[in-house]
């Protein structure tokens, strides 16, 4: 059976940055392997694109530039913002709010949003929102493991059930 939507997929992969001699970012084993509802639209689309038509038992190994991964790096995403937003009880708290910590904020809007602190000065804090991975080349490898079609409840929810379902 080919990989294509609607299909659930079973694979390990290693991620890596630049290409296949890059640093190791993420590596999915067969021990807890990755398993996905192909098609539904929460995969990198490029990502797809390069698994479509495989089988079980298929190697893959292909490389993403920014644009076709998390982006590129926008400074619109760096942000200055006022150190008494991060007031609590009046206190600033310099231990969760450090260069290097990642925080959850919200945007206007309600919706999480993961930012990186790269500086804390005497009356603002500078975040960047920028994905951790925008504007770098990626590079998948791995291994289809399985492929099966999805039953009416997976297609109903948008995601896999089961034993190796509801993780990410």
């Amino acid at each position: 059976m080919k990989i294509s939507n609607d299909k659930v997929v079973t694979l390990t992969y290693v991620l890596k940055s630049d290409d296949e001699h890059g640093e190791i970012i993420q590596q999915v084993d067969i021990d807890r392997p990755f398993v996905h509802l192909f098609g539904n639209g929460t995969l990198l689309p490029a990502f797809e694109k390069n698994l479509s038509g495989l089988q079980a038992g298929d190697t893959f190994a292909f490389p993403l530039t920014p644009a076709e991964g998390y982006g590129v790096e926008s400074k619109e995403a760096i942000l200055d913002l006022d150190k008494s937003i991060f007031m609590v009880d009046g206190k600033f708290d310099s231990e969760m709010v450090a260069v290097g910590k990642a925080l959850t904020m919200q945007d206007q809007d309600g919706n999480p949003l993961e930012g990186l602190v790269i500086e804390v000065s005497d009356d603002k804090v500078i975040m960047d929102f920028n994905h951790p991975l925008a504007g770098k080349h990626l590079h998948f490898s791995g291994k289809v493991l399985d492929v099966r079609d999805a039953n009416a409840e997976e297609l109903n929810h948008g995601h896999v059930h089961g034993a190796n379902g509801h993780h990410h």
